[in-house]
């Protein structure tokens, strides 16, 4: 069984260039739909009291840039991301479980729209490193699985011959590396 360990200690916030947060969805029941956001920000904080996490994502920084009238769509629609009342989807850990084998295990809030529901994410985080300029740096990739309607984004459509256009059931996934402050 693995044992949750401390393997860092120290205020470590994301480098943004090297770090996403995405999501997937089933669309038309034949593919996985897939975007990032770009504007990205995450700080993990290891001390006596153990490790958090937390990150945001500002929703305008969706990936997603044709046709332009589907990103005004799920940009601003009230029945998507609402943008103008929402700017940012946050997450904020109340517990992070780093094992010796590398495993990681997050239970936290997402909110989105407004709305905060507790979600436990799983993954793995990498031992610290130093890089070529003195900086120390570690990672941690961790994933989800949400039903989107528990946030109220509840757009659909029907399929001629049965179904829905878009799953309801969206993997989300946060791929963040992580600097030392000095």
């Amino acid at each position: 069984m693995p044992v949750a360990t401390q393997p860092f200690t120290g205020v470590f916030v994301a480098d943004p260039v090297h770090s996403s947060f995405v999501f997937a969805v089933k669309h038309m029941k034949v593919s996985l739909f897939r975007a990032s956001f770009e504007d990205v920000s995450a700080r993990a904080v290891a001390d006596e009291q153990g490790t958090r996490f937390e990150g945001a994502a500002r929703v305008e920084s969706i990936s997603i840039k044709n046709p332009p009238e589907f990103r005004q769509h799920v940009l601003y629609g009230a029945d998507f991301l609402d943008a103008t009342n929402y700017p940012e989807i946050t997450f904020r850990s109340k517990d992070v479980q780093l094992d010796e084998d590398g495993t990681a295990t997050l239970q936290g809030e997402l909110t989105i729209k407004g709305i905060t529901k507790p979600i436990t994410a799983t993954g793995t985080y990498q031992p610290l490193v130093e890089d070529p300029y003195g900086r120390t740096r570690t990672a941690i990739e961790f994933s989800a699985a949400v039903d989107r309607r528990d946030w109220d984004l509840s757009w659909q459509a029907p399929l001629p011959k049965g179904g829905d256009a878009l799953g309801y059931h969206v993997q989300l996934s946060a791929h963040v590396e992580l600097v030392k402050e000095s």
